[in-house]
């Protein structure tokens, strides 16, 4: 390494700024004190602001969530972790204000990445560029996904990790690699993490191959070992996170059922692993679709989007005789998009036209001049396997044969859903597939000789992508997943002729869309092969070329970024927190209500178990949360409800459901309501009697009729000792004395044993029972609350919530905080020693 100097440095401060010029540029809002109206993190803010207050009270977060689906923990909503690390998200990330925060660190994640592969800086900041503004951080961003987002940020920086591992430069790898790996798996994020890391896992696969071909067998030991080291610090860092969500996971939905509700309404005992496979392959990615990876409106951008004014179909109505103004109303209200993704897209994962014709001439350019077993070589293909592998993933339901095989072999892979997801990784990996394009084929020692000699094969490689997406426009039915729900509707309303009028105009309105994106790959792969002829010929030089593909590519990404994030996501914060957050005068109402323990049902909103709003204020029995309790979703779907039968009051009164909150008959302006419920049956109270049942399925129906004030329905498998048949004492109490998130008290009198029905969320992994400070068994009752068997006389209960799994993550983090510091200390004083080594 030579030693420091100012000329060096000055590349990468100009990269620098112009990522940071962009981010600003594009989200200037943000720099005027607006934020974005987000939707998930609007529910978030719903379900986290009970555990912000009390955290103003107590200094730290609690460990459970009263507020939403009647308690759940709340590390996963929000969690304190104790650490002797700095921010170091918030400092990559300057501090910036959000969302230009985001694609700052996606440009910087990325740099690094180039800076590893030792690349031109121009080369970097074009793919930096490329990967931060692709269309699907924008629309991501919109819906506020933001822990996904910071995820994909980080990826590029772990990839560095381990390429400079890779390369021999073990110190400074170990040290980016670690870090990395903290970041990455802190974003919290598993799905995004685990896509990455089949990448990671097929990338050692090539380099082992490389190793073992150039029996480099000493070098694979410490590189190997390295990398799982880095791994282990990173797993180490956030492993209070990991054993906690791990413990929780298989309680949740993602953990598997041992209830199945059948088409017809039948119940059945069984016992799955993940999610059902029908749910986990919604949003699913068309075959074909791919190609919106180069061409961002072929299959008409988003669900939300409609047919212009100037349709085909205006066209076909008018030769029919139907007024234009009609014909272009109706036209405005049919959907654009004709894609597969179900049940809707947001918008189209696009990654840039020139950044995909780059990719492709990269791979056949990492190939020239190289050996069978160079790195460069083994490079591309690892690349294509792992582009291959998430494309495959992608296509979920389309490609089921292939990816059923994953579902029920893989692990982990059943625990995620969306696998259109998965085209984050060519995200990451076409534009790195485009730098090393350009840096090899304008900056290698042999570049225009390697350029002439090979130019008819980057020239028809890079064709071929037109040409293909040619033959699928000739050959393409252009059928969309809606069409049948649109002819039939159309056919009700206007006949079946005008209905297939209507429906020919659409067809032809996909063709020329998927036509125009053929012709915007054309031009884009002209200014491409233009470049290098003049290259070839003395005419200009590589920086230039460099210059114009970053302002061509970047400029190409924002206009299409710019459909689903622009400036009308923003407000200001009054208005945020006035829109989203401001009590109704039914929440007035119930805010007056002091009573420590009641639950409110808002059916106001429409469904109470997608809305976390109301937590914000209440303790709700609905929310909003991707991974809720198993046991809650079974009594969401076979108990809440049922058809022709109304809600199950006797559900919602075990659950201590006070107040429901409805609509006005008002049908100019329906105003929430409040309902309240005097049958609600109150944080605790003894039962006469306890009926015992075999499975789940004996204990959920049980609830169909339950009069829960005098019976407990108990499941043998959870029978514990001391529930027996109580001996009811009608003159028994109980009361509770302190409610908190972590911590409940009651205290208890009878002049005989009595079994105590708690309305509290039954989880049994960290909540402890005591009576009378002494440690005492309690179990599953009425399928998802907690039941406990109290002796005869005055005694006091308490309820603590203690992990072990939240405290032994504490400690591990601890060590690998140490263990992070001794390895960025360890870089830092390899680079001074060798810059000292170059001076001397």
């Amino acid at each position: 390494m030579n030693s420091f100097s100012w000329k060096k440095i000055i590349p990468h401060v100009i990269a620098i700024s112009v990522f940071l010029i962009v981010a600003l540029v594009y989200c200037s809002p943000a720099l005027e004190g607006k934020v974005l109206q987000q939707t998930d993190i609007v529910h978030w803010k719903g379900m986290a602001q009970d555990a912000f207050n009390y955290k103003a009270v107590h200094g730290h977060f609690p460990l459970w969530n009263t507020h939403l689906f009647s308690g759940m923990p709340n590390y996963q909503v929000t969690m304190d972790t104790k650490t002797f690390l700095p921010d170091f998200g918030s400092l990559l990330q300057l501090y910036l204000p959000k969302p230009a925060s985001y694609f700052f660190l996606a440009c910087l994640c990325f740099y690094i990445l180039g800076m590893a592969y030792n690349v031109n800086v121009l080369a970097a900041v074009l793919g930096s560029l490329g990967f931060a503004y692709a269309t699907y951080d924008p629309i991501i961003i919109s819906v506020g996904h933001e822990t996904k987002m910071l995820a994909i940020a980080y990826m590029p920086g772990l990839l560095a990790g381990l390429v400079l591992i890779f390369r021999k430069r073990y110190v400074l790898g170990l040290a980016v690699a670690a870090a990395f790996a903290t970041l990455e798996i802190g974003s919290g994020h598993p799905q995004v993490t685990f896509y990455l890391l089949l990448t990671l896992g097929i990338m050692t696969v090539g380099y082992i191959i490389t190793w073992i071909m150039q029996r480099d067998f000493k070098h694979m030991i410490i590189a190997l070992s390295l990398a799982l080291l880095a791994g282990l610090i990173g797993v180490g860092n956030t492993s209070q996170s990991l054993l906690t969500t791990y413990e929780y996971s298989k309680y949740t939905m993602r953990g598997g059922k041992t209830v199945d509700l059948s088409e017809d309404g039948k119940l059945t005992q069984t016992k799955t692993q993940g999610l059902d496979e029908s749910y986990a392959f919604q949003y699913s990615l068309g075959v074909g679709e791919t190609f919106v990876l180069a061409m961002p409106n072929a299959f008409g951008g988003g669900s939300a989007e409609h047919l212009d004014a100037d349709s085909k179909v205006v066209a076909e109505l008018t030769k029919q005789g139907v007024p234009e103004a009609q014909a272009s109303q109706l036209a405005t209200s049919l959907p654009r998009y004709w894609g597969g993704v179900s049940p809707f897209t947001a918008g189209p994962p696009y990654s840039g036209a020139l950044i995909c014709l780059l990719a492709v001439i990269g791979f056949v350019a990492l190939g020239l001049g190289e050996n069978t077993n160079s790195t460069s070589n083994i490079t591309r293909w690892w690349i294509l396997a792992a582009i291959a592998l998430t494309l495959f993933i992608a296509w979920g339901s389309y490609f089921s044969s292939f990816n059923q095989i994953l579902f029920n072999h893989l692990p982990l892979f059943n625990k995620f859903r969306a696998p259109s997801m998965a085209l984050i990784i060519p995200q990451l990996l076409l534009p790195l597939l485009a730098v090393l394009a350009v840096d090899k084929l304008l900056y290698a020692d042999n570049a225009k000789a390697l350029l002439q000699q090979n130019f008819k094969k980057i020239l028809y490689a890079s064709g071929g992508v037109i040409i293909l997406a040619g033959l699928v426009y000739l050959f393409n039915d252009y059928k969309g997943s809606y069409d049948t729900q649109i002819l039939e509707g159309l056919t009700q309303q206007a006949g079946a002729d005008l209905a297939r009028r209507v429906l020919d105009g659409m067809i032809a309105d996909r063709k020329a869309m998927f036509g125009a994106g053929i012709f915007h790959l054309l031009w884009i792969w002209a200014v491409i092969i233009g470049a290098f002829y003049l290259y070839l010929k003395d005419k200009i030089q590589p920086v230039v070329i460099l210059g114009v593909f970053i302002v061509l590519n970047t400029a190409d990404l924002l206009l299409v970024a710019k459909k689903y994030l622009n400036k009308d996501n923003y407000q200001d914060q009054s208005s945020y927190q006035a829109g989203n957050f401001a009590p109704t005068a039914a929440d007035q109402q119930i805010l007056q209500d002091k009573d420590p323990h009641y639950r409110v049902l808002n059916l106001s909103t429409g469904d109470p178990f997608n809305d976390a709003i109301t937590s914000y204020y209440h303790r709700s029995v609905g929310g909003y949360h991707a991974a809720k309790l198993r046991m809650y979703q079974d009594i969401i779907e076979n108990q809440f409800a049922k058809p022709g039968a109304g809600m199950n009051m006797g559900l919602l009164n075990m659950l201590d459901t006070r107040y429901v909150i409805t609509r006005s008959q008002d049908q100019q302006q329906p105003m929430p309501v409040v309902q309240r419920n005097p049958d609600a049956l109150g944080a605790a109270w003894f039962v006469k009697h306890i009926s015992y049942v075999n499975g789940p399925i004996e204990a959920i129906k049980a609830l169909d009729h339950l009069n829960a004030k005098d019976t407990a329905i108990m499941d043998n498998a959870f029978k514990i000792a001391g529930a027996e048949q109580p001996a009811f004492d009608s003159a028994a109490s109980i009361k509770l004395v302190n409610y908190e998130n972590d911590a409940i008290k009651y205290a208890t009198s009878a002049k005989s044993s009595q079994f105590a029905v708690l309305s509290e969320v039954y989880y049994p992994e960290g909540w402890k029972a005591y009576i009378d400070g002494k440690e005492t068994a309690y179990t599953n009752v009425n399928y998802i609350l907690r039941g406990i068997a109290v002796p005869a006389g005055d005694h006091n209960i308490e309820f603590r919530f203690e992990p072990a799994s939240y405290y032994t993550g504490q400690k591990l983090v601890y060590v690998a905080n140490l263990l992070l510091w001794l390895t960025i200390l360890g870089s830092i004083f390899v680079l001074w020693k060798q810059s000292r080594q170059a001076k001397a």
